[in-house]
């Protein structure tokens, strides 16, 4: 029986490719060569965002490098924001020799739910450095109202929970 010695290193770094590979299945265009991203379609790219909750705001902030407003379009159907563009590359295939692209271009797509009762018309959006800020105003809270019941010739108040502890504090 012939003894093979066990090398991690080598084991991991198989590994690491194998995982590299996978992703590359997943994340990347057709086309696209895993190694370095050279050939074939540009890699998919998905611009980075922010939502963050103020008190009277939801404030989506978005990493849009190298574009111009006219690279982007926001819009708002039913309750769904969406954020669409593209990212064009910067060099000419014909004239530059490649050793590594990381850059990523293309058209990119994304949504975001809102809750019901946001007025569209009331959300403010600025470009600035790059940066997409989108403004949403929270839609106002329902707050319990005071119905009349009257109980014989008498009419009597019914008050909601928020009502009757605003009316102890």
């Amino acid at each position: 029986m012939a003894l093979i010695r066990w090398e991690p290193a080598r084991e991991m770094a198989s590994l690491q490719q194998e995982m590299n590979r996978l992703f590359s299945t997943f994340f990347d265009a057709p086309g696209a060569s895993a190694a370095n991203g050279t050939t074939g379609s540009p890699r998919r790219w998905v611009p980075a965002m922010d939502l963050v909750e103020t008190d009277d705001h939801f404030v989506l902030r978005a990493d849009l490098p190298g574009m111009d407003e006219s690279d982007i379009d926001l819009s708002l159907e039913e309750n769904v924001l969406t954020l669409s563009g593209e990212r064009k590359a910067e060099h000419e295939e014909q004239r530059e020799g490649f050793y590594r692209l990381e850059r990523a271009a293309g058209t990119f797509s994304r949504s975001l739910t809102l809750p019901e009762g946001v007025e569209g018309d009331a959300i403010n959006a600025t470009f600035d450095k790059g940066v997409l800020e989108v403004r949403i105003p929270k839609p106002e809270q329902r707050k319990p109202r005071k119905l009349q019941i009257q109980v014989g010739d008498q009419p009597a108040q019914i008050e909601g929970r928020a009502a009757e502890q605003a009316a102890t504090s």
